[in-house]
């Protein structure tokens, strides 16, 4: 069980706030943090991997990361963190980047062949895409197998199918590794498709806390389901949306303007 109790001030998109966060997280979960940015949830992130400071405390199991009295130096937290930007280094070949964090060549060669990019293994990450060096870097922040796996907005970069191809590695390395994943996302697919729980955060505080299902579809006052989708285009009765992703189109015969939200039931 991961215990999360912590507080600490904060300048988001809206001013100067308090980010005030308490809750548990089961072991062996996939949580997606949700909400708009400047909300707080990348802060969460790195106050977990011990790279701010925050007052309150952070324990796991039996093991306590941060106290009134103490807090536990990063290195010295078994965390795996993915970064929007990959962070690896550049002078150093594939193998090399994961063989840095731990000695083990066996664990180095899975991983890599997990991800799809054994092959590569010799190369240095400027000649690779951005698909093949996040693949890399999630290699990399398992290495260590670690108790958390903390992945900011790992996927935004890359493009729709590379999203889907990585999105079902991560479940892969998730569910082989057996860690507590913490992801932050602004999809709603990737939510519903990754996660098992979404904490939903606005202006530092937990607003919503539910199954991810839930955030996705959900249900009017007459108890029919729905998904919601941005109109695209609006022309003689035919509406072009995104919903989750996918671009549909639908006969209608409410007017609708460009960037107006629309429920379609399911």
């Amino acid at each position: 069980m991961l215990h999360i109790d912590i507080k600490k001030s904060l300048h988001g998109s809206s001013g100067e706030m308090e980010l005030s966060i308490d809750l548990d997280i089961e072991e062996g979960s996939f949580t997606a943090l949700a909400g708009e940015s400047g909300s707080g949830k990348t802060t969460i992130l790195r106050v977990l991997a011990g790279l701010e400071r925050a007052d309150g405390s952070i324990s796991i199991n039996d093991e306590v990361w941060l106290s009134d009295k103490d807090s536990m130096p990063p290195q010295n937290r078994n965390i795996g963190f993915v970064f929007q930007d990959y962070a690896l280094f550049p002078n150093m070949t594939l193998l090399q980047n994961l063989l840095y964090i731990k000695r083990d060549r066996e664990l180095a060669n899975h991983l890599l062949s997990l991800t799809g990019v054994q092959e590569l293994a010799n190369r240095y990450p400027n000649s690779l895409s951005g698909g093949q060096k996040q693949r890399v870097a999630l290699s990399r922040a398992l290495m260590s197998r670690p108790k958390l796996l903390l992945l900011d907005e790992p996927l935004s970069a890359l493009d729709p199918e590379m999203r889907n191809r990585l999105q079902s590695e991560i479940l892969t390395l998730h569910n082989e590794f057996k860690t507590t994943t913490i992801m932050v996302s602004h999809e709603p697919s990737e939510i519903y498709k990754m996660a098992d729980r979404v904490i939903t955060i606005d202006k530092g505080l937990i607003v919503k806390d539910i199954s991810s299902e839930n955030s996705l579809i959900q249900r009017n006052s007459r108890g029919k389901s729905y998904l919601k989708g941005e109109v695209l285009s609006f022309n003689q009765n035919i509406v072009v949306a995104s919903v989750c992703q996918q671009i549909i189109e639908i006969h209608s015969t409410k007017e609708f303007k460009v960037g107006d939200t629309i429920q379609i039931e399911v």
